[in-house]
């Protein structure tokens, strides 16, 4: 789909050490330097889908919506860095665009995804590809190391417009020591836990940020479809022996989410 960077690889035993202590990994070459503007373009291509009043940071499905979203949430060498952390046998349940268009002021406020998601047990790995280059100025995810060991923090509601999520924990809950800014070029990826506090600053520059993220779990996990009625799952490696969850069909063509929850009955390529 995109030209392979050549350094693509799979997690080392410090990596792997590393994810388990810390809840991160970052800096993972996936695509190569020569694929900036077929990354672009693709966003651009998909982007241009949706209805002007849409803000694509709520939007999500993509991999039940997007053939071509599908295929890169499928690219192989991104399976295997989630491989190296989830084992062999694991679903694709998520896909969703994270935007800021230069000086655009939203904010993604420090969070755990475990708040979010009803699944148990409660084991995810977001894959967040750099479709820009991120950094400091433009709003590259932060994360605090080490989090994810500390169960779940505190959440409380704000609806700040600025804010691409309305969950947000307490600066006084933050070690400030162990913040870390994910820089990343374009083509890269950083691997999450989701029990791992992150959130992103403004884009204070004059170039457009945007990533990917994919969302994977092992087999074993279950979704409460009491509350998340539109989750489905699409293996994408190995074996389901549990079969836990309901099936999405891969996209066989085109069609665009305009919202956060939907059905993959709900997309017309089907």
């Amino acid at each position: 789909m995109f030209e392979i960077n050549k350094n693509a690889r799979r997690l080392n035993a410090n990596e792997k050490i590393q994810y388990e202590r810390d809840g991160f990994v970052s800096g993972l070459p996936v695509f190569s330097t020569n694929a900036k503007d077929d990354l672009n373009n693709f966003f651009e291509k998909l982007s241009s889908r949706l209805n002007k009043n849409t803000d694509i940071n709520q939007t999500a499905q993509w991999h039940k919506a997007s053939n071509l979203f599908y295929q890169l949430c499928t690219t192989p060498e991104i399976l295997d860095y989630v491989e190296d952390i989830l084992g062999h046998d694991f679903v694709l349940w998520g896909g969703q665009f994270f935007l800021k268009e230069p000086n655009d002021g939203s904010i993604v406020p420090w969070h755990q995804d475990i708040q979010y998601w009803p699944l148990k047990p409660a084991k995810a790995v977001t894959v967040w590809l750099a479709l820009y280059d991120s950094n400091e100025e433009n709003g590259a995810m932060k994360i605090v190391k080490g989090s994810h060991n500390s169960g779940l923090f505190k959440h409380h509601t704000n609806s700040d417009d600025k804010l691409v999520l309305n969950q947000e924990v307490s600066d006084d809950q933050i070690n400030k020591n162990d913040i870390i800014s994910l820089n990343l070029k374009a083509g890269e990826i950083s691997l999450h836990d989701d029990g791992l506090l992150h959130g992103s600053s403004p884009n204070n520059s004059n170039h457009r940020r945007c990533g990917v993220t994919m969302r994977y779990s092992p087999v074993n996990v279950k979704a409460d479809l009491s509350v998340w009625p539109h989750f489905e799952t699409q293996l994408v490696r190995g074996v389901d022996k549990y079969n836990l969850n309901p099936i999405a069909p891969i996209p066989k063509g085109e069609a665009t989410p305009n919202s956060k929850f939907q059905h993959s009955k709900e997309f017309s390529n089907f």
